[in-house]
Parts: C-alpha cells; sequence; structure tokens
C-alpha cells in the first residue's frame, strides 16, 4: 500500500505574517527585505501583488523597487515568524507525530495509518482550513506517495491549494515539469542535465541510469529515482533530526573589509557565534572553514584540520585569523566572510591527551565561555562584549541574525 505524505508551504511565509500586524497593507505591494544600511537589503519574502509586480525573492531591494516603485519593505522580525511556525506545528501535531521541517515555513507529515485521517486529500483540506482559521495564514498543500512528489504539490498551484499527485496523474502533472523544479537539482545540476538534453523531469525520468551515474556520480542515480517516482525515504519523527554535519554563520558588514582591524570585530562576533552554537548542542569541531567573498563577488575558501576537536571562541577566532593571513592579501576588499565548523562530534566523547597541550589553559577558557553564555542569557546579548567587538560595534555580526541562523539549524 502506497504511503500518505502531505507536504505543506505557508504562503509568503513573512509577509504574511507582518500582514497579520499591520492589516492596512493587505492587497498593496509588499516584501520583507533586509537592512539595506547593513548591505542584507534583499528580498526575503512578498505579497502576491510585489510577485505580479515582478519583485522575486533574493532579488536586491534596489532592484525590487526599480520593478515595483509602490513597493512597501518591512524588516524582518524573526521572533515572530518563529511563534507562528511553531503554531502551525501544533496543528500537524493532531494529525502525525512524523512531521519533518524543511526550513522554517516547510514541512512533509506522513499520514500513513493514522486513524484519525481518512484519506490525504481530505486531511489536506481540512488542515489548510485549520490554519487559515486559527492562524489567519494560508497553506500550500501537495499529497503525495512519496516526500519529492509531495513538494512538487504543493508548488503546483498557489496560494492556499491542495494538490494531489497520485500513480494516475504523475506523468501528465510532473513530467513535463522543468528539471530544475525537482528537489536537490540547482543551478549547476540542471546545466549538467541539460548538456545531456535532459530539460524536463520526464526526460529525467526516461534518461538512461548508468550515464546518469557516470556523468553525475551517486546524485545521478538518486535524481534519476525521484523523476521517476521512486523516491522512498522516510518522513522523520518531530525530534528524530539528524545531528547536523556543520555549523556557521556569516555576514556583510556595512562596508567593505580593507585591513585587519576591519576584519576582526566582525571575525571576533561570527567566532563567538559558532562557538555559542557548538555549546548549546553539546558539539565540538575537528575542522575550521573561512569563507571569503571579495568586492568583485569572487568565493574562497580555506580550511584548517585542528589538533584538539573545540568549541572555546578564541580557539575558533585564532584558527580563522591564520586562515585570513594565509589567504588574503590587503588592501584587497572583503564585502563578507563566513566560519564554519565541521566534522563534529560529541563533547561527551573521552579526549586523548598528550603532553604538549595546554589543558588547564582550554579548561578555563571553556569555562570562561560557559560563564559568559550563562550572563548573556540572562542579562542580553551585549551585557559582555570583547575588546575587538566593542571597539566598532557596527561591524559586528547582528544578534538577530546569529539567532535566526540558529533557528533554522535547529528547525
Amino acid at each position: 500500500m502506497d504511503r500518505v505524505i502531505l507536504h505543506s508551504d505557508i504562503n509568503s511565509c513573512y509577509a504574511n505574517i507582518e500582514l497579520l500586524f499591520a492589516p492596512e497593507l493587505r492587497g498593496r505591494p509588499m516584501a520583507v527585505g533586509g537592512d539595506a544600511e547593513r548591505r542584507h537589503g534583499i528580498v526575503l519574502s512578498k505579497t502576491e501583488e510585489a510577485k505580479r509586480a515582478g519583485v522575486k525573492t533574493g532579488m536586491a531591494l534596489w532592484e525590487a523597487r526599480r520593478a515595483c516603485p509602490d513597493l512597501i519593505v518591512l524588516p524582518p522580525r524573526f521572533d515572530r515568524y518563529i511563534y507562528f511556525t511553531r503554531e502551525v506545528q501544533k496543528i500537524y501535531a493532531d494529525y502525525t507525530d512524523r512531521r519533518e521541517p524543511f526550513g522554517l515555513d516547510e514541512s512533509w507529515l506522513d499520514l500513513t495509518g493514522c486513524v484519525a485521517v481518512r484519506d490525504g486529500v481530505s486531511a489536506a483540506q481540512e488542515i489548510r482550513r485549520r490554519v487559515k482559521r486559527e492562524l489567519g495564514l494560508t497553506v500550500s498543500i501537495g499529497v503525495s506517495w512519496n516526500k519529492v512528489f509531495a513538494k512538487l504539490g504543493s508548488d503546483y498551484k498557489k496560494p492556499d491549494a491542495v494538490t494531489a499527485i497520485g500513480r494516475e496523474n504523475y506523468r501528465e502533472l510532473v513530467w513535463p515539469m522543468p528539471v530544475s523544479e525537482l528537489l536537490f537539482v540547482g543551478r549547476a545540476t540542471s546545466k549538467r542535465l541539460r548538456e545531456l538534453g535532459i530539460a524536463t523531469i520526464g526526460d529525467l525520468a526516461e534518461a538512461d541510469a548508468e550515464l546518469l551515474r557516470l556523468r553525475l556520480g551517486k546524485a545521478g542515480l538518486a535524481l534519476h529515482e525521484s523523476a521517476a517516482g521512486r523516491e522512498n525515504s522516510p518522513v522523520r519523527r518531530a525530534g528524530d533530526d539528524p545531528p547536523p554535519k556543520s555549523v556557521g554563520n556569516g555576514t556583510t558588514p556595512p562596508r567593505d573589509m580593507c585591513s585587519l582591524c576591519d576584519a576582526l570585530p566582525v571575525l571576533t562576533s561570527i567566532a563567538e557565534s559558532v562557538g555559542r552554537r557548538l555549546r548549546s548542542l553539546g558539539l565540538l569541531a575537528g575542522n575550521i572553514t573561512l569563507e571569503l567573498r571579495s568586492d568583485t563577488l569572487e568565493w574562497r575558501s580555506h580550511g584548517a584540520q585542528l589538533p584538539h576537536p573545540t568549541d572555546c571562541d578564541m580557539e575558533i577566532l585564532s584558527v580563522a585569523l591564520e586562515l585570513l593571513g594565509e589567504s588574503h592579501r590587503w588592501p584587497n576588499a572583503l564585502r563578507s566572510v563566513a566560519i564554519r565548523a565541521g566534522e563534529l562530534c560529541s563533547a561527551a566523547l573521552p579526549e586523548q591527551m598528550d603532553v604538549f597541550t595546554d589543558y588547564a589553559g582550554r579548561d578555563a577558557q571553556r569555562r570562561l565561555d560557559a560563564a559568559i553564555d550563562r550572563l548573556r542569557s540572562r542579562f542580553g546579548r551585549e551585557s559582555v562584549l570583547r575588546g575587538a567587538v566593542f571597539a566598532d560595534r557596527a561591524m559586528a555580526a547582528p544578534p538577530d541574525q546569529e539567532e535566526y541562523s540558529f533557528v533554522r539549524k535547529l528547525a
């Protein structure tokens, strides 16, 4: 018997949540965007009116205003978004405990065998009506027998709609879609598939599997199975999320970084953010990667293996500064920077000691980091500031950006 899988997507999530607090803006083109003064000025979410005017998610705010001169831009308020998406999850929980979030605004639900569910479409319609009635938001829901086709169903018709993709109609609905619509087909993969003469999902489903394996490796075989409707990955139960493979954060400061003095407060605040998240998750990092974007928008990344796994802020910062010194020659300007901690392991695992490491100093640093975490948790993020950050607070990563990135990791 086929599974009953739903994919629910909150329509224009951030924008529609903002409309709950500003109903006078309904019917007008509105977008939620970053802080243009801090050069985080891109469209994060937009209303249907803005979409019809040519505004797209990810578009720079200046470009969006050129497409729609009457566009109203509101700043993001992630505390609101987190609250409402959790309330939506409570509605989902009335139907199944097999709920797998995909970002803040999307979730898969496995309703297979649920006693209260007559059929997938009826349950989806009931969920859609409840979200609208109880929270004032709309969702689009796809219903199918696997996760990939359920997501295609939620994207098929928006807003406030339910689309069922079954074995009797998937060739008609899914196969004519561009291959770029398939889950996990990004721009690079889409380009490689087009070079093979594969333009639609149907082309991918009917392509030679061995050719896809030779050109794309295991990913090619996985995409071939998805296009043919044979994807069968489970929907995880709530709370059963796998541990993250990496923890990171980055920012674009208000001005380009043209010297170490410019970069130091940026890297310090990011290193503290990464260290705090590692400690919150009970994890240690085995390597550190520094990602740099130049003022010409070219990306470079440089990594280093650590002698000992760590969650210490100053050890993370020290490695990041070493990588910056090895990889950059001033006065070439940097537009943005990110730090990513990888090869994660549990902080509870025993550590092999040696005679060369100052373990007393490392223990003191970890106790200091933990004490600062407690102070900031009680009195606010800016209750304790390192000197490098205090010297140029405008260049530090914004606390709301750090917090949102953390939530996305845990969602």
